[in-house]
Protein backbone atom coordinates (compact mmCIF):
# COMPACT_ATOMS: atom_id res chain seq x y z
CA UNK A 1 0.00 0.00 0.00
CA UNK A 2 1.52 3.66 -1.16
CA UNK A 3 2.19 6.31 1.23
CA UNK A 4 0.51 9.57 0.98
CA UNK A 5 3.05 12.81 -0.06
CA UNK A 6 3.67 14.38 3.45
CA UNK A 7 1.98 17.93 5.13
CA UNK A 8 2.67 17.00 8.61
CA UNK A 9 6.22 18.58 9.16
CA UNK A 10 6.38 18.68 13.00
CA UNK A 11 6.04 14.91 13.16
CA UNK A 12 9.12 14.50 10.34
CA UNK A 13 11.41 16.57 12.57
CA UNK A 14 10.32 15.23 16.09
CA UNK A 15 10.53 11.89 14.81
CA UNK A 16 13.74 12.34 12.95
CA UNK A 17 12.33 11.09 9.84
CA UNK A 18 14.70 9.86 7.05
CA UNK A 19 15.01 12.58 4.10
CA UNK A 20 16.25 12.64 0.78
CA UNK A 21 17.24 15.72 -0.55
CA UNK A 22 16.84 15.77 -4.09
CA UNK A 23 18.66 19.61 -4.74
CA UNK A 24 21.82 19.76 -6.47
CA UNK A 25 24.63 20.05 -3.95
CA UNK A 26 25.40 23.75 -3.66
CA UNK A 27 21.97 23.99 -2.16
CA UNK A 28 22.19 21.48 0.35
CA UNK A 29 25.51 22.69 1.39
CA UNK A 30 23.78 25.93 2.17
CA UNK A 31 21.03 24.34 4.88
CA UNK A 32 19.68 21.23 5.11
CA UNK A 33 18.00 18.92 8.09
CA UNK A 34 20.15 17.02 10.23
CA UNK A 35 18.02 13.75 8.95
CA UNK A 36 18.67 14.43 5.61
CA UNK A 37 20.74 13.15 3.14
CA UNK A 38 21.81 14.25 -0.65
CA UNK A 39 21.07 12.48 -3.23
CA UNK A 40 20.63 14.76 -6.06
CA UNK A 41 18.37 14.55 -9.32
CA UNK A 42 21.22 17.13 -10.79
CA UNK A 43 24.22 17.98 -9.90
CA UNK A 44 25.41 21.86 -9.86
CA UNK A 45 26.46 22.36 -13.46
CA UNK A 46 23.77 20.52 -14.70
CA UNK A 47 21.11 22.29 -12.44
CA UNK A 48 22.74 25.59 -13.84
CA UNK A 49 22.40 24.69 -17.03
CA UNK A 50 18.39 23.89 -17.03
CA UNK A 51 17.84 26.82 -14.62
CA UNK A 52 19.64 29.82 -17.72
CA UNK A 53 17.43 27.26 -20.18
CA UNK A 54 14.08 28.18 -18.16
CA UNK A 55 14.88 31.84 -17.95
CA UNK A 56 15.23 32.39 -21.96
CA UNK A 57 13.76 29.41 -23.53
CA UNK A 58 11.06 28.51 -20.88
CA UNK A 59 10.08 25.19 -18.71
CA UNK A 60 9.62 22.74 -21.75
CA UNK A 61 12.72 23.49 -23.00
CA UNK A 62 14.62 22.82 -19.48
CA UNK A 63 12.62 19.74 -18.45
CA UNK A 64 13.94 18.55 -22.44
CA UNK A 65 17.34 19.43 -21.17
CA UNK A 66 17.13 18.05 -18.36
CA UNK A 67 16.21 14.37 -19.95
CA UNK A 68 19.08 15.43 -21.97
CA UNK A 69 21.33 15.92 -19.23
CA UNK A 70 20.72 13.32 -16.75
CA UNK A 71 19.63 9.52 -18.99
CA UNK A 72 21.64 6.50 -19.53
CA UNK A 73 23.95 5.49 -17.48
CA UNK A 74 24.24 8.63 -15.53
CA UNK A 75 20.10 8.43 -14.90
CA UNK A 76 20.70 4.58 -13.89
CA UNK A 77 23.41 5.33 -11.72
CA UNK A 78 21.22 8.39 -9.91
CA UNK A 79 17.59 5.92 -9.81
CA UNK A 80 19.95 3.15 -8.29
CA UNK A 81 21.29 5.28 -4.83
CA UNK A 82 17.69 6.80 -4.87
CA UNK A 83 16.53 2.92 -4.84
CA UNK A 84 18.79 2.09 -1.99
CA UNK A 85 17.89 4.99 0.40
CA UNK A 86 13.83 4.24 -0.20
CA UNK A 87 14.62 1.02 0.90
CA UNK A 88 17.03 1.23 3.75
CA UNK A 89 14.34 4.08 4.83
CA UNK A 90 10.73 2.53 4.18
CA UNK A 91 9.19 5.33 6.07
CA UNK A 92 11.15 8.34 5.10
CA UNK A 93 10.65 10.85 2.38
CA UNK A 94 11.87 12.64 -0.69
CA UNK A 95 12.17 16.97 -0.93
CA UNK A 96 13.05 19.25 -3.90
CA UNK A 97 12.93 22.89 -3.01
CA UNK A 98 9.29 23.04 -3.39
CA UNK A 99 8.11 20.20 -3.87
CA UNK A 100 7.60 20.77 -7.29
CA UNK A 101 9.12 19.63 -10.63
CA UNK A 102 12.24 18.04 -9.23
CA UNK A 103 10.15 15.60 -6.60
CA UNK A 104 7.72 14.59 -8.57
CA UNK A 105 10.34 13.20 -11.30
CA UNK A 106 12.49 11.45 -9.09
CA UNK A 107 8.80 10.06 -7.65
CA UNK A 108 8.17 9.07 -11.51
CA UNK A 109 11.48 7.62 -12.20
CA UNK A 110 11.12 5.44 -9.21
CA UNK A 111 7.78 4.20 -10.07
CA UNK A 112 9.02 2.94 -12.89
CA UNK A 113 12.20 1.17 -11.21
CA UNK A 114 9.61 -0.27 -9.18
CA UNK A 115 9.31 1.75 -5.75
CA UNK A 116 6.75 3.52 -4.92
CA UNK A 117 7.81 6.44 -2.55
CA UNK A 118 5.97 9.79 -1.38
CA UNK A 119 7.25 13.65 -1.11
CA UNK A 120 7.01 16.27 1.03
CA UNK A 121 4.54 18.70 -0.24
CA UNK A 122 6.24 22.23 -0.62
CA UNK A 123 9.57 20.45 -0.36
CA UNK A 124 12.50 22.29 1.65
CA UNK A 125 11.03 25.51 1.15
CA UNK A 126 7.92 24.94 3.41
CA UNK A 127 10.31 22.78 5.52
CA UNK A 128 12.45 25.50 6.24
CA UNK A 129 9.21 28.07 6.95
CA UNK A 130 7.86 25.91 9.29
CA UNK A 131 11.12 25.52 11.14
CA UNK A 132 11.86 29.55 11.14
CA UNK A 133 8.01 29.96 12.53
CA UNK A 134 8.71 27.59 15.44
CA UNK A 135 11.45 29.41 16.53
CA UNK A 136 9.11 32.56 16.91
CA UNK A 137 6.62 31.03 18.42
CA UNK A 138 9.14 29.65 21.20
CA UNK A 139 10.42 32.77 21.24
CA UNK A 140 7.45 33.92 23.32
CA UNK A 141 6.68 31.63 25.54
CA UNK A 142 8.14 31.89 29.21
CA UNK A 143 12.12 31.62 29.05
CA UNK A 144 15.03 31.90 32.10
CA UNK A 145 18.68 32.26 31.29
CA UNK A 146 21.74 30.95 33.17
CA UNK A 147 24.17 33.44 33.78
CA UNK A 148 28.00 33.29 35.30
CA UNK A 149 31.23 33.55 34.80
CA UNK A 150 33.47 31.54 32.13
CA UNK A 151 34.20 28.10 33.24
CA UNK A 152 30.70 28.18 35.74
CA UNK A 153 29.47 25.16 33.87
CA UNK A 154 26.10 27.14 32.06
CA UNK A 155 25.97 24.70 29.03
CA UNK A 156 26.51 21.67 31.46
CA UNK A 157 23.83 22.89 33.00
CA UNK A 158 21.50 23.26 30.19
CA UNK A 159 21.96 19.85 28.68
CA UNK A 160 21.10 18.73 32.46
CA UNK A 161 17.76 19.97 32.80
CA UNK A 162 14.84 19.10 30.66
CA UNK A 163 13.64 22.24 29.44
CA UNK A 164 16.84 23.53 28.48
CA UNK A 165 17.99 24.65 25.15
CA UNK A 166 21.57 24.19 24.27
CA UNK A 167 22.07 27.27 21.76
CA UNK A 168 26.19 26.77 21.53
CA UNK A 169 25.34 22.92 21.04
CA UNK A 170 23.24 23.64 17.56
CA UNK A 171 25.91 26.46 16.78
CA UNK A 172 28.56 23.59 17.42
CA UNK A 173 31.00 26.40 18.80
CA UNK A 174 31.57 27.80 22.77
CA UNK A 175 30.64 31.20 21.87
CA UNK A 176 34.30 32.16 23.39
CA UNK A 177 37.46 33.08 21.71
CA UNK A 178 38.30 29.26 22.36
CA UNK A 179 35.06 27.92 21.55
CA UNK A 180 35.29 26.17 18.25
CA UNK A 181 35.87 22.56 18.24
CA UNK A 182 37.74 20.31 15.95
CA UNK A 183 33.97 19.78 13.67
CA UNK A 184 33.15 23.03 11.40
CA UNK A 185 31.08 25.48 13.17
CA UNK A 186 27.49 24.83 11.33
CA UNK A 187 26.18 27.49 9.31
CA UNK A 188 23.76 30.02 10.05
CA UNK A 189 20.42 28.20 8.08
CA UNK A 190 21.97 24.75 9.49
CA UNK A 191 22.13 26.44 13.16
CA UNK A 192 18.05 27.64 12.78
CA UNK A 193 17.12 24.36 11.48
CA UNK A 194 19.00 22.15 14.45
CA UNK A 195 18.17 25.08 17.19
CA UNK A 196 13.96 24.82 15.80
CA UNK A 197 14.29 21.06 16.44
CA UNK A 198 15.02 20.92 19.47
CA UNK A 199 12.62 23.35 20.58
CA UNK A 200 9.58 21.02 18.84
CA UNK A 201 11.16 18.12 20.82
CA UNK A 202 10.99 20.07 23.91
CA UNK A 203 7.38 21.16 23.25
CA UNK A 204 6.68 17.24 22.33
CA UNK A 205 7.79 16.14 25.49
CA UNK A 206 5.54 19.09 27.43
CA UNK A 207 8.10 21.71 28.06
CA UNK A 208 6.43 25.32 28.01
CA UNK A 209 8.87 27.29 30.13
CA UNK A 210 12.49 26.88 28.24
CA UNK A 211 15.87 27.86 30.00
CA UNK A 212 18.91 28.93 27.96
CA UNK A 213 22.48 30.43 28.65
CA UNK A 214 22.83 33.74 28.72
CA UNK A 215 24.30 34.69 25.54
CA UNK A 216 24.98 37.46 23.47
CA UNK A 217 24.12 38.04 20.00
CA UNK A 218 26.75 36.20 17.98
CA UNK A 219 27.80 32.31 18.49
CA UNK A 220 31.24 31.90 16.81
CA UNK A 221 29.85 32.91 13.09
CA UNK A 222 26.56 32.28 13.43
CA UNK A 223 23.74 35.14 15.22
CA UNK A 224 21.11 34.28 17.74
CA UNK A 225 18.04 34.38 15.49
CA UNK A 226 16.37 37.72 16.40
CA UNK A 227 13.10 36.94 18.06
CA UNK A 228 15.30 35.01 20.49
CA UNK A 229 18.07 37.22 21.15
CA UNK A 230 15.04 39.90 22.03
CA UNK A 231 13.44 37.66 24.37
CA UNK A 232 16.65 37.54 26.13
CA UNK A 233 17.17 41.20 26.44
CA UNK A 234 14.21 40.61 28.80
CA UNK A 235 14.54 37.37 30.32
CA UNK A 236 15.36 36.69 34.12
CA UNK A 237 18.27 35.06 34.74
CA UNK A 238 20.11 32.82 37.49
CA UNK A 239 23.98 33.37 38.02
CA UNK A 240 26.48 30.65 39.05
CA UNK A 241 28.48 31.58 41.59
CA UNK A 242 30.97 28.80 41.20
CA UNK A 243 34.79 29.26 43.06
CA UNK A 244 37.69 29.91 40.92
CA UNK A 245 39.27 26.06 41.49
CA UNK A 246 36.19 25.03 40.26
CA UNK A 247 35.50 26.89 37.09
CA UNK A 248 39.52 25.99 36.23
CA UNK A 249 38.92 22.35 36.06
CA UNK A 250 36.06 22.74 34.06
CA UNK A 251 37.99 25.10 31.32
CA UNK A 252 41.07 23.07 31.70
CA UNK A 253 39.30 19.78 30.33
CA UNK A 254 36.85 21.55 27.71
CA UNK A 255 39.69 23.91 26.16
CA UNK A 256 42.82 21.49 26.57
CA UNK A 257 42.25 17.88 27.33
CA UNK A 258 38.69 17.49 25.00
CA UNK A 259 40.47 19.50 22.10
CA UNK A 260 43.85 17.57 22.35
CA UNK A 261 42.02 14.48 22.20
CA UNK A 262 39.98 15.30 19.47
CA UNK A 263 42.41 17.02 17.63
CA UNK A 264 44.65 13.62 17.72
CA UNK A 265 41.49 11.46 16.98
CA UNK A 266 40.54 13.58 14.00
CA UNK A 267 44.42 14.17 12.65
CA UNK A 268 46.49 11.74 13.98
CA UNK A 269 49.47 12.49 16.88
CA UNK A 270 51.99 14.83 15.02
CA UNK A 271 49.00 16.54 12.70
CA UNK A 272 46.91 16.66 15.72
CA UNK A 273 49.39 18.24 18.29
CA UNK A 274 50.45 21.06 16.14
CA UNK A 275 46.66 21.56 15.25
CA UNK A 276 45.54 21.75 19.17
CA UNK A 277 48.65 24.36 19.97
CA UNK A 278 47.24 26.53 16.69
CA UNK A 279 44.00 26.30 18.04
CA UNK A 280 45.06 27.75 21.23
CA UNK A 281 47.50 30.10 19.82
CA UNK A 282 44.52 31.45 17.84
CA UNK A 283 42.39 31.75 20.70
CA UNK A 284 44.47 33.88 22.57
CA UNK A 285 45.31 36.16 19.18
CA UNK A 286 41.78 36.99 18.83
CA UNK A 287 41.31 38.50 22.10
CA UNK A 288 45.13 40.63 22.01
CA UNK A 289 44.02 44.18 21.41
CA UNK A 290 41.83 43.76 24.50
CA UNK A 291 44.35 42.18 26.03
CA UNK A 292 46.69 44.82 25.77
CA UNK A 293 49.91 43.25 23.59
CA UNK A 294 52.16 43.33 25.82
CA UNK A 295 49.97 41.23 28.75
CA UNK A 296 49.01 38.91 25.11
CA UNK A 297 52.78 37.92 24.84
CA UNK A 298 53.13 37.16 28.39
CA UNK A 299 50.18 35.00 28.35
CA UNK A 300 50.99 33.49 24.99
CA UNK A 301 54.66 32.36 26.20
CA UNK A 302 52.96 30.62 29.35
CA UNK A 303 50.68 28.50 27.01
CA UNK A 304 52.99 27.90 24.54
CA UNK A 305 55.04 26.54 26.90
CA UNK A 306 51.96 24.56 29.03
CA UNK A 307 51.32 22.75 25.51
CA UNK A 308 55.24 21.44 25.53
CA UNK A 309 55.10 20.49 28.63
CA UNK A 310 51.81 18.31 28.22
CA UNK A 311 52.76 16.83 24.72
CA UNK A 312 56.11 15.48 26.67
CA UNK A 313 55.45 14.66 30.03
CA UNK A 314 51.40 14.42 29.82
CA UNK A 315 51.52 17.54 32.37
CA UNK A 316 48.60 19.52 32.87
CA UNK A 317 49.70 21.44 35.64
CA UNK A 318 51.22 24.67 32.93
CA UNK A 319 47.76 26.05 31.67
CA UNK A 320 46.36 26.64 34.79
CA UNK A 321 48.90 29.45 34.83
CA UNK A 322 47.62 31.29 31.74
CA UNK A 323 43.48 29.94 32.46
CA UNK A 324 44.04 31.47 35.98
CA UNK A 325 45.56 34.80 34.25
CA UNK A 326 42.79 34.85 31.24
CA UNK A 327 39.74 34.76 33.88
CA UNK A 328 41.05 37.07 36.43
CA UNK A 329 42.24 39.54 33.93
CA UNK A 330 40.09 39.24 30.97
CA UNK A 331 37.00 36.91 31.08
CA UNK A 332 35.99 37.79 34.87
CA UNK A 333 36.51 42.00 34.14
CA UNK A 334 34.26 41.47 30.88
CA UNK A 335 31.23 39.31 31.95
CA UNK A 336 31.50 40.99 35.51
CA UNK A 337 30.43 44.55 33.85
CA UNK A 338 28.18 43.04 31.40
CA UNK A 339 26.19 41.53 34.43
CA UNK A 340 26.12 44.92 35.87
CA UNK A 341 23.40 46.20 33.08
CA UNK A 342 21.50 43.36 33.76
CA UNK A 343 21.30 43.55 37.42
CA UNK A 344 17.83 44.09 37.56
CA UNK A 345 16.94 40.93 35.54
CA UNK A 346 18.63 38.71 38.17
CA UNK A 347 16.23 36.29 40.16
CA UNK A 348 18.88 34.29 42.11
CA UNK A 349 22.40 33.64 42.63
CA UNK A 350 24.07 30.24 44.15
CA UNK A 351 26.53 28.11 42.78
CA UNK A 352 25.78 25.19 40.15
CA UNK A 353 23.35 22.76 42.39
CA UNK A 354 21.60 25.68 43.87
CA UNK A 355 21.17 27.16 40.79
CA UNK A 356 19.90 23.66 39.14
CA UNK A 357 17.73 22.95 41.82
CA UNK A 358 16.03 26.08 41.87
CA UNK A 359 15.54 26.28 37.63
CA UNK A 360 13.96 23.03 38.34
CA UNK A 361 11.41 24.27 41.53
CA UNK A 362 10.81 27.67 40.02
CA UNK A 363 11.17 27.31 36.01
CA UNK A 364 9.17 23.83 34.97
Amino acid sequence: MSRPNCQDFRQLFINDTPLMDMRAPVEFELGAFPASVNRPLMQDEERKAVGTCYKEHGQEAAIALGHELVHGDIKAQRVAQWKAFCEANPEGYLYCFRGGLRSRITQQWLKEAGVDYPFVEGGYKALRRFLIDTIDDVATKPMTLIGGNTGCGKTIMVNEIGNGIDLEGAANHRGSSFGRYVTAQRTQINFENVLAIAMLKKQAAGVSHFVYEDEGKIIGSVSVPLTINQAMQQAPIAIVDDPLDVRLERLLDDYVVRMQRDFCAEYGEQEGWERFAQYLERGMFSIRKRLGFQRYEELLLVQQQAVKAMQATGELGGHYDWLTLLLEQYYDPMYTYQLGKKADRIVFRGEYAEVKAWLAENCA
